[in-house]
């Protein structure tokens, strides 16, 4: 699994013009699956994600998770992650996992997130034609990806 998060202090998703989630502080979240990953991946990066301490202290530090200011979690299906674009101008997505098996994977990381976090994580719809908005905090950004931990 291969996820760009953001710390925002707004963000919403819109569906053929109409807000289908928004939140306030807190992350942003795109999700994208590939065909070699498992329930295991979904667990683990969402127990990652929840500890995450990237959110100021009293101090202006970096010392505080998502859960700690009990903000709030927009998670986006996001197949693009998986984009490759070694070869000519249109990238391959032959990586990304089909609907079968991407979205039981991605309901189980949300469901993982809401569980650990105690949060409230909203969700854009698997698959639609989504425009996202945001107002990056920091900015931080933040890339993870699950493969990366099996070849360490």
């Amino acid at each position: 699994m291969k996820l760009v998060l953001q710390r925002v202090s707004s963000a919403s998703v819109a569906i053929e013009g109409r807000i289908h989630a928004s939140i306030s502080a807190g992350l942003l979240i795109l999700l994208g699956v590939s065909s070699h990953d498992s329930a295991e991946d979904a667990v683990k990066l969402a127990s990652k994600v929840t500890g995450l301490r990237i959110f100021s202290d009293e101090e202006g530090k970096m010392n505080l998770s998502v859960q700690d200011i009990s903000g709030e979690i927009l998670v986006i299906s996001q197949f693009t992650l998986y984009a490759d674009s070694k070869k000519g101008n249109r990238p391959s997505f032959i990586e990304a996992a089909r609907p079968d098996t991407a979205i039981p994977l991605y309901g189980l990381f949300t469901s993982e997130l809401k569980r650990l976090s105690h949060c409230a994580v909203y969700t854009g719809v698997f698959g639609a034609d989504m425009q996202v908005s945001l107002c990056n905090d920091g900015p931080v950004t933040i890339v993870m990806d699950t493969a990366d931990w099996k070849r360490d």
